[in-house]
């Protein structure tokens, strides 16, 4: 039912939803599988969690009742010294996913062009539809490498105002090379660096430190994953002189909340572990890469990230995702161009690894034999 006095707009109409992943609660009703025996690697989540500490500064918040700092100026700063950054060039955000949002609201008029290269993370096309973004799409190559030379013309020849990358790139965890980037900024256009895995990568990879003396960079980072702390959506961006202040007049004052906050600060405050989970992490992605090898019907691709994408021969990948799921094993599958036969599995603990792996060979022998 509609009523015409009150027409909403007719782009977002047209607009398919965004598909995020299902929370815990929710798949294990529909798998009829109690969550704590879920094994849920299909969100790239920190399979540690938060730090104890966090959970406990997180019980001694004294002051709900009153409004977050609408700068987040203590984040701000211990961001700034964890990074050598200046405070002013940092801007915080309820994740980096808002920040996506405000950089599009900042520069894109209607009909303006976005550059992305899928796949890729889909909240760059699905955010430049929302602000009616002629999106363009310059496809990775087989390997997932960015085609460079199709995109430098493409942005000589129809001009798109901000270019989307992410790096190490979700869902194949490719990074971008210091000569790649170069190439980019030397380009007539915004370029986003969507860093969000970047501390699962090689060391010297970040171009965080360049993003305040680049006219043309942004460089994105989130707390999601090297923190664990995807529940309470907390990210920052780095940005030049000149557009940090302008960012500021559009964003939401109270955005970041008490509790994300104070999350983030304590986890800046023991940086070390979290450091140490991350190599506990990186570990694992080698071992598990090793033992996805082996399966003679994978493809997996090596990666700088928390997850691993493995293309599937043989067999449906979808139907894999499925008969994972029946065992509360949940990875994510992609129905988009390029990837339709991959799956993408997050880093979890070496025992959960060790039950993925054997599930996987167990759901090929059950094809091959014709059972479920």
């Amino acid at each position: 039912m509609t009523n015409p006095q009150f027409s909403i707009r007719e782009h977002i109409l047209d607009m398919p939803p965004y598909e995020p992943i299902l929370p815990f609660e929710v798949l294990s009703e529909q798998l009829g599988i109690p969550a704590d025996r879920l094994i849920k690697l299909d969100a790239n989540e920190n399979p540690y969690g938060a730090l104890p500490e966090v959970s406990e500064a997180l019980r001694c918040i004294p002051y709900l009742h009153v409004y977050p700092d609408p700068e987040s100026r203590i984040l701000r700063q211990a961001i700034s010294c964890r990074h050598s950054l200046p405070a002013g060039n940092i801007i915080a955000g309820a994740g980096s996913d808002e920040l996506i949002d405000l950089i599009m609201r900042l520069f894109l008029e209607p009909g303006d062009a976005v550059l992305t290269c899928p796949p890729t993370f889909g909240m760059y096309t699905f955010d430049a539809g929302l602000h009616r973004a002629h999106i363009i799409q310059i496809p990775r190559l087989d390997d997932f490498s960015l085609d460079l030379d199709a995109v430098e013309r493409v942005v000589i020849s129809e001009k798109p105002r901000i270019i989307f990358l992410a790096s190490p790139n979700n869902p194949d965890g490719s990074l971008l090379s210091k000569e790649t980037v170069e190439r980019l900024l030397a380009l007539p256009c915004m370029l986003v660096l969507d860093e969000a895995y970047i501390e699962f990568a090689s060391t010297g990879a970040s171009l965080i430190a360049e993003a305040p003396e680049r006219s043309n960079l942004i460089v994105l980072r989130t707390f999601s994953k090297w923190a664990g702390l995807a529940g309470l959506r907390v990210g920052f961006g780095v940005f030049p002189d000149w557009i940090a202040p302008q960012l500021w007049k559009i964003k939401q004052p109270y955005n970041v909340s008490v509790a994300a906050s104070t999350a983030a600060l304590v986890s800046l405050e023991h940086a070390d572990k979290l450091e140490e989970i991350g190599k506990r992490i990186t570990t694992e992605r080698k071992r598990f890469f090793n033992m996805l090898q082996k399966i003679s019907w994978l493809k997996p691709y090596p990666s700088q990230a928390n997850f691993i994408l493995c293309r599937v021969r043989g067999m449906d990948a979808r139907v894999l995702k499925m008969k994972l799921a029946k065992r509360g094993i949940l990875v994510r599958y992609f129905d988009k161009p390029g990837i339709q036969d991959c799956i993408r599995i997050s880093i979890g603990k070496p025992e959960q690894s060790d039950v993925v792996v054997k599930a996987l060979e167990e759901s090929y022998q059950k094809t091959e034999a014709g059972g479920q």
